[in-house]
């Protein structure tokens, strides 16, 4: 667990995401400043920062903990996402383009999860 989290393919994919979800949201309705925006915006920004803060933790468990809260907020990205191309602030172009960049930013954690759950196993094996 060496390497610096900006090294993570699953961060830089997730700070790639905030960066989209940012520009599309600010086109939603200035009424939806306080409602959907706000939450989309909050979503994304999680991910990569809980991929960060689990970096920074003691143990693979808790780095694991980090990352289980970072898909739950990709998935949130995710559902706002669709929410916002149901209301129309999302044409069909853009949110298909943002919403295959948000599954692939979530394919990549999955694998880092996956990975580091395999870790978590081969540590707690028993040595020979």
């Amino acid at each position: 667990m060496a390497e610096s989290y900006r090294d993570n393919v699953a961060w830089q994919k997730s700070m790639a995401l905030v960066t989209e979800v940012y520009r599309v949201a600010g086109d939603f309705p200035r009424r939806e400043m306080y409602g959907l925006t706000r939450q989309v915006r909050e979503a994304a920004v999680s991910v990569p920062s809980n991929i960060a803060e689990g970096k920074g933790r003691q143990t693979k468990k808790d780095y694991l903990q980090f990352l289980y809260r970072a898909r739950g907020s990709s998935l949130e990205v995710q559902t706002q996402l669709e929410i916002a191309r149901n209301l129309e602030f999302l044409d069909e172009s853009a949110f298909n383009s943002i919403i295959e960049q948000a599954a692939e930013a979530g394919r990549v954690l999955n694998g880092l999860i996956t990975n580091v759950e395999q870790q978590i196993q081969i540590d707690s094996s028993p040595k020979s």
